[in-house]
């Protein structure tokens, strides 16, 4: 019965169920998609916003939540039970991490400087009209040192598998991975990292002193 009614409510959207399929599926795999990202992800993201109620209804079943940002077009998905910032948690969702890969310690660590960086951008207005924050590698360095007390992988192979991943989460972007070889190469941080730390774990990064810091939670969605 579901099936039927769904393929009905297709057909008036003008979306055939293997379109309808592929953006689910690439939801689940990746859990984000940034219109800004690439062609394929544009086509998807316009996809979600034709059949966004469908797709909420679809994956509410499973308890996934969906947050949209539309200001800067993207969608990000989170298994049930997570903390999502900006949506209000449901006291009866299960507790339970799902399909989403854990980042490592050395990502979460990497991400929570990013985020920490994003935010002092916003405070001084360095933020463009994407939403986006240029950052030299060296800087983020020098963050996650005065934050964690922790420093990048020396391999640079290591270094660039981290930042292929959060890439990958829709975190950050670069033009080339050859750039990620020099202190002196920038980085943009993506508007979507404010979805993936929430305020609570911020409140205890940004602004404390680092030996509170290093003391302090370092758990992300």
């Amino acid at each position: 019965m579901f099936e039927n009614t769904l393929q009905e409510a297709l057909k008036d959207l003008h979306i055939n169920q293997d379109e309808f399929s592929e953006l689910i599926i690439r939801l689940l795999d990746y859990g984000v998609i940034n219109r800004d990202e690439s062609q394929v992800e544009n086509i998807l993201y316009d996809r979600y916003v034709q059949c966004s109620q469908l797709v909420e209804d679809y994956l509410s079943i499973m308890k996934v939540r969906i947050l949209h940002d539309r200001k800067f077009c993207f969608v990000r998905v989170f298994p049930p039970g997570s903390e999502v910032p900006g949506l209000v948690d449901d006291e009866h969702s299960a507790f339970n991490s799902g399909f989403r890969a854990k980042p490592t310690q050395q990502e979460i660590a990497v991400i929570l400087a990013l985020r920490v960086e994003y935010e002092k951008a916003l405070r001084e207005g360095l933020v463009d009209d994407k939403g986006c924050v240029m950052l030299p590698l060296e800087s983020l360095a020098i963050a996650l040192k005065n934050l964690l007390k922790r420093s990048l992988p020396e391999i640079a192979g290591e270094r660039k598998q981290i930042f292929k991943r959060l890439k990958q989460l829709r975190l950050i972007q670069f033009n080339n991975e050859v750039d990620l070889d020099s202190a002196e190469s920038w980085i943009s941080i993506q508007p979507s990292i404010t979805s993936f730390v929430t305020e609570a774990v911020l409140s205890h990064l940004y602004p404390q002193e680092p030996s509170q810091i290093s003391q302090g939670n370092t758990d992300v969605l």
